[in-house]
């Protein structure tokens, strides 16, 4: 372990979130005329006017803002100030009074655009009103954190075979089949309530919140993740039998995929962030429920050495998007944000659990990838997608699907992890 090396990356990775990433977000992301938050950039880091705002990225930002409050990066408390703003603003104008949860799409004008329930919005939500009140002790955080949690085990809980079905109308009546999504259930979802109910847990304290933890984990590990080669399978039918992967007709996490365009190699692909962020969300999962995380060795070591195998670009530096399920072919070889971001963090975990400096390695790859191409420095935020070599394909610093979740997140645990390896801390 060269100590050198890691004080540079943490000196590079603070100078990043301090001068640049946490500006470009503190000083532009509040709707000074309509309240809530502006989340649409285009190149220059200016509103681009998109008259749109979003669940997703208004809960995504509240996490951002109180996880850098949380780790010690707003010293004068007006990161947090925003994040409670936040807060209050989706209660007040978010939440569906009548049927409850929160809805889905708004104009500027905090007007309602689409008004279903969609569970992947609903883990967002958890996930960031249980870290606020984790960091704030402002109650208001997690009262409505268990009323969406309770939503969810009263409407989209799948008692057949377990998991939570995922698309529903305004009062809660379930979508239709195929592309309305009513018949699916998906990694994305249940990865993401993996973190939610670990956050929720970990502020509530709550048994019920640790019960629903442990299910969600082991429909991830034996349902979800691959029998064979421990990697992610994108979407499942009802029963658990794999699906076709499509595009639903309310869509989220498709910020890759335009038009009518459908997924290439859509029986055998998988995503090489999302394994990555699944191995290092599940070792926090265990940290919270004290469970020792070795428990796991033989399908984390599945995950990394795919991973590592086939993900990384050695030759031009950072992550793909994804391949196969078997490790030999890499389908998508461009370089999307998130991808990097959660790479990140996992290659740090992985280190600190297995003391492997192949996995500094890695660190140290995307790492100078992002610094010398993935950063746009003199505005403050990612380039959403690069080509192989590290060329801009979309220039646009953030919409409804690119905010500030990986890109803040990552920064802050890296750093606060380097920190860690240099105190010689677990």
């Amino acid at each position: 372990m060269d100590r050198n090396k890691l004080k540079t990356w943490k000196s590079e990775m603070t100078s990043h979130l301090t001068d640049e990433l946490l500006p470009f977000w503190a000083l532009r992301c509040w709707d000074g005329e309509n309240g809530g938050y502006l989340t649409q950039f285009d190149t220059e880091g200016n509103d681009a006017g998109t008259d749109e705002k979003s669940l997703l990225a208004h809960m995504r930002t509240i996490f951002s803002l109180s996880l850098a409050h949380q780790y010690g990066h707003d010293p004068d408390g007006s990161i947090l100030e925003l994040a409670k703003k936040g807060v209050d603003f989706a209660i007040e104008n978010y939440w569906d009074k009548k049927n409850g949860g929160f809805y889905w799409l708004f104009n500027r004008k905090n007007e309602v655009l689409i008004d279903k329930k969609i569970i992947y919005g609903h883990s967002f939500a958890i996930y960031a009103l249980a870290t606020y009140t984790s960091v704030s002790k402002n109650p208001i955080g997690l009262e409505y954190a268990e009323k969406c949690f309770n939503l969810l085990q009263i409407y989209a809980s799948e008692t057949s075979y377990g998991g939570y079905l995922e698309m529903f109308e305004r009062d809660w009546s379930l979508c239709g089949t195929d592309s309305g999504g009513g018949d699916r259930k998906t990694l994305d979802v249940h990865m993401h309530l993996m973190e939610a109910f670990t956050a929720l847990f970990e502020c509530s304290g709550k048994e019920i919140h640790k019960r629903k933890l442990e299910e969600v984990i082991s429909l991830l590990t034996h349902r979800i993740m691959h029998p064979v080669y421990g990697t992610g399978i994108p979407q499942f039918y009802k029963d658990w039998s794999v699906a076709p992967q499509i595009k639903f007709d309310v869509i989220w996490g498709w910020d890759r995929f335009t038009g009518e365009e459908q997924i290439k190699a859509h029986d055998d692909n998988t995503s090489y962030g999302h394994n990555v962020e699944f191995f290092w969300l599940l070792l926090a999962a265990m940290k919270v429920l004290d469970i020792n995380p070795h428990n796991y060795d033989e399908l984390f070591s599945k995950i990394l050495n795919h991973a590592l195998g086939t993900g990384v670009d050695w030759e031009f530096g950072g992550v793909y998007v994804e391949g196969s399920h078997n490790g030999k072919d890499v389908y998508d070889n461009a370089k999307e944000f998130w991808q990097q971001a959660e790479f990140l963090t996992g290659m740090l975990d992985a280190y600190q659990l297995y003391k492997n400096e192949k996995y500094l390695e890695v660190y140290e790859n995307i790492h100078t990838f992002l610094m010398k191409q993935g950063i746009k420095h003199e505005v403050g935020e990612w380039w959403p997608l690069l080509s192989r070599e590290g060329k801009p394909i979309w220039t646009h610093m953030s919409h409804s699907w690119k905010v500030n979740y990986h890109s803040i997140r990552a920064a802050v645990l890296a750093i606060s992890r380097l920190e860690n390896i240099l105190d010689n801390k677990t």
